[in-house]
């Protein structure tokens, strides 16, 4: 019963599942909506919520996290639903189909079954539907929380996506001859445009991993004769450290793309010399631009791939403005980094205050980074004007983590900051005000946040403080927050 325009949310790993319901859900003009694996309860019930999600396919969990078990609370009313027949429950409106993919659940249809009735449909409806899809029309939503707190749905066209996963597989000169190692996760854009939608757009191979496994990459690149391997830099810190590396084959490796968080430069040549990525490029851009806005291209000589993220691709526009006054700024100076082309995104979904702040009137995607552009066209990102923690990859919104820690009884008041870690580039810390007479350690806080919202959001580090550094107009200075941490735990 998914018409054009319905949301289908998936909500699984790198499984075959996952790209089958992926081309469906475009094909007949539907938008899939990806989940992220690591999500919980608190988390899983808003993006379900909010992005109107009309049909969620799932497996049954993964890690420390039971998609079943969160289902089934969100709707009790699957205890007494007639499986194949439209599901209506409280807490999530618009859902009216569950597909499991594991197991069998009450009032669910499994993967087999689903797949049965498909047999169903006259090919030349689904041929109608896919020739009504215009090219403007959205075919993914992607979740990404903001400073502003709750995530939100970025809606990419399928113009977006097409072109963009297009324009970086030529970047990576892809063919038909091209292998490409699927590692990172497809519920990011990393995994769906720049990987599966680069290979699918040059007729390469997808070789997908469930989940990241350094032992089970390095396996895939010997047995698979894996030409092209993505991922971002601690995957690639974990793959040169294991020690299956020395007996790992790497004589068809070729290309690849490093992105997700700032490469560093040691790793980069590393990849290079001891994986035989010679062509290895990356990447620069945000959900937002579908993501890419700048790559570096397999002929850049090595300096330019490992200090810089090379130039705005083909059909992007790419420039440096002042943050306040959003002038132009000359090559050499720090500012924002704003884009404007076809790969920016539609808007949020239903909202269109925050889809102003971001894209201005004249179509420039205001990005929050702070870069700065060569004479040559060459970009060099150096920071955030935002406070966002980029752990191992994953962007990671204090506020988000800030807003759920004030909950907690004890807690007078927080700040979650990001403080430099070798392994994952940053790590949270959260610096906690108590309310007077109470006491806590660390882990009563880290505790508290595993056990509702994703691992990866849970504080290395907490420090128990009396106040925050403030400037005269009583803003919280987070960087001094950051350098007295530093300080403090000899980061």
């Amino acid at each position: 019963g998914v018409k054009p325009g319905d949301h289908v949310a998936i909500w699984a790993t790198n499984v075959p599942q996952w790209f089958i319901t992926f081309w469906a859900t475009t094909k007949i003009g539907a938008v899939l909506v990806t989940v992220n694996t690591a999500y919980k309860i608190h988390e899983a019930e808003y993006l379900l919520r909010q992005s109107d999600t009309h049909t969620l396919v799932m497996i049954d969990g993964h890690k420390d996290s039971d998609y079943v078990a969160v289902i089934k609370e969100l709707c009790p009313e699957l205890e007494t639903a007639e499986t194949g027949r439209p599901l209506h429950t409280k807490r999530l409106p618009f859902l009216r189909n569950i597909i499991t993919i594991d197991s069998r659940q009450k009032g669910c249809l499994t993967w087999d079954e689903a797949f049965a009735m498909a047999k169903r449909v006259p090919r030349e409806e689904v041929y109608r539907r896919a020739m009504s899809i215009s090219k403007n029309d959205v075919c993914n939503m992607q979740y990404t929380s903001g400073t502003t707190g709750f995530p939100k749905g970025v809606m990419l066209t399928h113009y977006n996506v097409v072109n963009n996963g297009k324009n970086i597989g030529d970047c990576m000169d892809l063919s038909t001859a091209d292998r490409m190692l699927v590692q990172v996760p497809m519920f990011h854009c990393f995994g769906m445009v720049l990987a599966m939608t680069a290979a699918m757009t040059h007729g390469a191979t997808l070789t997908p991993l469930p989940a990241f496994s350094p032992r089970l990459s390095l396996a895939a690149i010997s047995q698979e004769q894996i030409t092209c391997c993505h991922g971002v830099p601690t995957m690639f810190i974990a793959m040169l450290g294991h020690e299956d590396f020395p007996k790992t084959d790497f004589s068809q490796m070729r290309t690849g793309i490093m992105a997700g968080s700032p490469c560093p430069v040691k790793v980069m040549e590393d990849v290079v010399e001891k994986m035989n990525m010679r062509e290895i490029t990356i990447v620069y851009g945000q959900t937002e631009s579908s993501p890419g806005c700048t790559q570096s291209r397999v002929d850049d000589a090595l300096e330019l791939r490992v200090n810089t993220v090379g130039r705005a691709l083909p059909g992007v526009e790419c420039k440096i403005v002042d943050p306040k006054t959003g002038e132009d700024l000359p090559d050499g100076e720090n500012g924002e980094f704003v884009a404007r082309g076809y790969n920016i995104m539609k808007g949020y979904y239903k909202m269109p205050e925050a889809t102003a702040a971001a894209i201005d009137e004249n179509g420039w995607l205001h990005t929050g980074d702070l870069a700065r552009r060569d004479a040559n066209g060459y970009f060099q990102i150096t920071g955030r004007i935002k406070d966002m923690i980029i752990r191992g990859g994953e962007n990671i919104y204090p506020k988000e983590i800030e807003d759920f820690i004030y909950t907690h009884p004890k807690v007078q008041d927080v700040q979650v900051i990001g403080v430099p870690d070798k392994g994952y580039g940053e790590e949270i810390m959260a610096c906690v005000i108590l309310k007077a007479g109470m006491t806590m350690d660390a882990a009563e806080i880290q505790g508290y946040v595993r056990s509702h919202m994703a691992k990866h959001k849970t504080p290395r580090y907490v420090d128990f403080v009396t106040e925050f550094p403030m400037n005269a107009a009583g803003k919280i200075l987070k960087y001094k927050m950051r350098e007295q941490a530093i300080e403090k735990f000899n980061l």
